[in-house]
């Protein structure tokens, strides 16, 4: 199960959040994902910062992009609480799924500002005036950027919270029990499956720059898994650092690649071959398109269909002799990813 929780400024979404996280639920903040964004870029962490940088993922991503990210992040056993949803493309993604309902927390404006100035932050509004400025900020009609307003109206659900915190808790739990009697269970289709266990193998990769997992299945059965990692006795990325050089790019341009390890779909053939197992009418599942050197060993081990969960722009050769070959290619998630 996941809940989505949106609301204004002082509403108490935040802490609607806490109480889902004591009833178990893992919480995944989309502010969370833009911090890590603006530390790779060493960027200070203010409110400012997160905005933007949150504006120009979804500009160059897609809107929905934020909300594959935290996707990625789930373990499909859990339940999970998702706060600092601000587009409503990501709320229409979610609601693809049949686990997920979207809760809106709401309260007055004179309750909220009550709130807000009695937590005394930094930076935090002290006047209504204040308090609609900044709310305006969030509620942009660019299609990339912030609607806080549009995401609440695809709320299914909303909590009005304007007494005490007990009150709160008992809602939040009643909302719960309602919604769990409401689920019915989803059985994963082969691909989905493969898929999450693609990003589980991930999750073992040694170099931070992508942690990349494979898993190359037949009939149903998986025959192989690889993830990025360093030749086998080698140090790995994790322990040593990045070993970038500069890589030409279809376009003719050059960029900064890390070339210590070795890519998962490399790795999990070179399993295949180590082992003896034919990968011959094998399907690959790997998390984005596979460059013009794995494309080349994909075809030639016999495979006759990749799954990715990605498209990676710099993969257009990949694509073509995956065409010429007569290899099929599914991309789950359709806007390309960019470096």
């Amino acid at each position: 199960m996941i809940i989505g929780v949106t609301g204004n400024y002082g509403s108490g979404k935040d802490t609607a959040a806490e109480i889902l996280e004591k009833m178990s639920f893992e919480h995944i903040s989309f502010s969370d994902i833009l911090r890590e964004e603006l530390k790779k870029e060493k960027k200070a962490i203010t409110r400012e910062n997160l905005i933007n940088i949150g504006n120009k993922l979804r500009k160059e991503n897609g809107p929905t992009i934020l909300a594959k990210l935290a996707l990625g992040k789930i373990n499909p056993t859990n339940n999970y609480v998702f706060t600092s949803i601000r587009n409503p493309s990501e709320v229409s993604l979610l609601q693809e799924r049949s686990d997920f309902i979207m809760v809106n927390v709401t309260a007055s404006e004179e309750v909220r500002l009550s709130r807000i100035v009695a937590r005394n932050r930094e930076n935090d509004p002290k006047t209504l005036k204040e308090l609609q400025k900044k709310e305006k900020r969030e509620n942009s009609k660019d299609k990339n950027a912030q609607q806080l307003n549009a995401v609440a109206k695809l709320a299914k659900i909303v909590i009005k919270n304007e007494s005490s915190l007990d009150e709160l808790k008992q809602k939040v739990q009643r909302m719960i029990q309602d919604f769990e009697g409401k689920l019915s269970y989803h059985r994963p289709p082969w691909d989905e499956y493969f898929v999450d266990i693609t990003k589980q193998v991930g999750t073992r990769a040694t170099c931070g720059r992508g942690r990349s997992g494979c898993v190359i299945v037949k009939d149903n059965h998986i025959l192989v898994t690889g993830y990025v990692g360093s030749p086998k006795g080698l140090p790995h990325c994790d322990e040593v650092g990045h070993e970038f050089k500069k890589v030409l790019k279809e376009d003719g341009s050059t960029s900064n690649h890390c070339v210590r390890g070795a890519h998962a779909e490399q790795n999990a053939i070179c399993q295949a071959a180590k082992l003896g197992i034919p990968l011959e009418g094998s399907t690959l599942y790997c998390r984005m398109t596979p460059c013009y050197v794995c494309a080349k060993l994909i075809v030639n081990c016999g495979t006759i269909r990749v799954v990715a969960i990605n498209d990676y722009h710099a993969s257009q050769e990949s694509k073509r002799i995956f065409k010429e070959s007569g290899l099929k290619l599914s991309v789950v998630n359709k806007e390309t990813v960019k470096y």
